[in-house]
């Protein structure tokens, strides 16, 4: 049982090639700077091909899509439907959707006959009450436009959240888990019994923690300011909070590593300030949850950065809670969701078979 899975950004791909029955990794490569002058590889369709994988022999190719929206609460089989879905979701992920839709479709011209699987960022926080992901808008915000919180990073939360369940040797329905994917992107996940119940990203990516150039939550308030005393466009302004923002904006540095070696004035004020929102969503998750079996740290800050995972616990309220580093593996994730999916089709078949 053979499964690829594709991660196509804009101008990037990232595949993984798994033998499901040891989970073993067959081939893996990462393709960049796709359509760039430089570049020798100028399409998705020729970073494909300069795989060397024909997809045709696989069991199935796993594509990992940004946003789901409300329309995808699990991994699904690419139709012609899902595919038209996608694309009406671009509006809400707009730097993703495209890009990941890109390579299903490329895909599809390469293997027609082999089933072609997406899974969403935002599937595992799909079940959030109601108050978790409602913002406090006018109702009719969410229900004519579906404006409310979806939460990203859903592999990997999923991912180590199954980890802990076999380092802790407990059933995952029994776990109460706080799960923090630090990396450039970064979020945090409330898990209860194995399902998020909250989660620090929204309605989109820039919600939450402060990342790398990311300004996580903000009074929305500054927005209308900035438009309407300072001048600037929607499009500047999108910019700046994506882009300018985060450990960039206040160090003018988005590397961890580098600023915890710097140690000037405004590296260390970055730092205390990410660590400190952290710190918030850690307590706040805490008191919802109210038992919390492990902390877990994840992504490349959380896995690498000692300092950071120390003073996000030097907290008295989490002493005595259980911390776990756990590597995440999003595209093993993504490839076992897809087995889920094959596994599902075959007893679809079996049933029509034997009707």
């Amino acid at each position: 049982m053979k499964i690829a899975v594709i991660n196509s950004g804009s101008s990037s791909l990232k595949l993984k090639l798994f033998d499901m029955r040891t989970q073993e990794v067959l081939l893996s490569e990462h393709i960049q700077n796709i359509g760039e002058k430089e570049s020798a590889i100028q399409t998705h369709h020729e970073a494909i091909k300069s795989l060397g994988v024909d997809f045709k022999t696989l069991d199935a190719v796993g594509h990992r899509v940004v946003h789901g929206g409300a329309a995808f609460s699990e991994a699904t089989l690419i139709n012609e439907e899902v595919i038209n879905a996608i694309k009406r979701l671009i509006p809400l992920a707009p730097l993703h959707n495209p890009a990941n839709l890109e390579g299903i479709l490329v895909c599809q011209k390469k293997a027609p006959d082999t089933p072609q699987i997406a899974v969403f960022d935002t599937a595992f926080h799909a079940n959030m009450p109601k108050e978790a992901y409602l913002y406090a808008l006018p109702l009719e915000m969410y229900e004519k436009h579906k404006i409310r919180r979806y939460g990203f990073h859903g592999s990997s939360h999923a991912y180590v959240a199954k980890k802990a369940s076999e380092i802790l040797n407990k059933p995952l329905h029994e776990l109460n888990l706080i799960t923090l994917h630090l990396g450039n992107g970064a979020s945090a996940c409330a898990v209860q019994k194995g399902v998020s119940i909250d989660t620090s990203m929204g309605f989109t990516p820039l919600e939450g923690l402060v990342m790398g150039s990311r300004c996580g939550d903000i009074d929305a308030s500054i927005v209308v300011y900035m438009q309407r005393e300072l001048g600037m466009s929607l499009d500047e302004v999108d910019t700046l909070l994506n882009k300018k923002s985060g450990l960039l904006g206040i160090a003018g540095i988005s590397n961890v590593r580098v600023l915890e070696e710097l140690r000037d004035a405004n590296a260390t004020l970055a730092l205390d300030m990410m660590i400190r929102r952290i710190q918030k969503y850690v307590g706040g998750y805490m008191a919802i949850l109210g038992h919390v079996d492990a902390i877990i740290f994840t992504g490349g800050i959380g896995e690498n950065s000692v300092q950071i995972r120390e003073r996000v616990l030097q907290s008295a309220l989490f002493a005595n809670v259980k911390s776990l580093v756990i590597k995440t593996d999003e595209e093993l994730e993504i490839a076992i969701e897809c087995l889920g999916v094959l596994e599902k089709i075959k007893k679809m078949i079996y049933r029509c078979k034997n009707l």
